[in-house]
């Protein structure tokens, strides 16, 4: 529980702690930030990390001058791609390994070939709109690695994803983000940004709900 009060409490003072931490490591700053981006992206254990509003906020604070946004746009895209490839092949080793259990509900060899039926056919647009989707961004890759998506199609749609992905929140932040209204409310904005980006998986969730409720009548 405690942990998890230190987590709400930074993400949602993501700001204060960020400037804090540029204060206290300077240059360093980067790397630190390319590490969060690189694991809540590459590593499917970490999809609590900030994703979002780090971008936004650090953003924010390029255009105080504490950091470059250049030097934020290119890292960050660079950690989001390279975070991705890995979790793709993370999952692409563990899948075949994994799946393959014919007893198991989930874990069986139907399972997988469904997986890698379904990133044939929609795992582009999977891949680049799980971008700003929480959670889902996390495991979208590792599950292209497990359904064996054609890597030449994975790393196309991986870089336009996070190109875009990094460039819209962090100069959204640039732009936007030391605006009067947007720094006094900037708390409130940050919760936002989590809640509007949790929203399309959640509409899934309960969509699949209803479906399953159909069905089950």
């Amino acid at each position: 529980m405690e942990f998890l009060g230190t987590l709400f409490d930074i993400l949602l003072h993501l700001d204060v702690h960020l400037q804090l931490l540029v204060a206290d490591y300077g240059v360093w700053i980067y790397a630190i930030l390319f590490f969060i981006i690189f694991a809540e992206t590459g590593f499917v254990v970490t999809p609590f990390l900030p994703g979002d509003s780090l971008l936004f906020v650090a953003g924010a604070l390029a255009a105080l001058g504490d950091m470059s946004i250049g030097a934020l746009l290119g890292l960050l895209s660079l950690a989001a791609v390279l975070g991705n490839m890995t979790n793709y092949q993370i999952g692409h080793y563990l899948g075949p390994k994994v799946f393959q259990w014919e007893n198991s509900r989930l874990l069986n060899r139907a399972a997988l070939l469904k997986t890698q039926a379904f990133y044939e056919r929609h795992g582009g647009k999977t891949l680049f709109l799980s971008r700003f989707m929480p959670l889902l961004r996390t495991f979208a890759p590792f599950v292209a690695g497990v359904g064996a998506m054609d890597y030449g199609r994975f790393f196309l749609f991986n870089i336009s994803g996070a190109v875009v992905w990094v460039f819209s929140l962090c100069l959204a932040g640039y732009w936007f983000g030391n605006i009067a209204w947007v720094r006094q409310h900037l708390s409130l904005l940050i919760v936002g940004i989590i809640v509007v980006s949790l929203l399309p998986a959640l509409i899934v969730w309960a969509l699949e709900r209803r479906r399953a409720r159909k069905v089950a009548r």
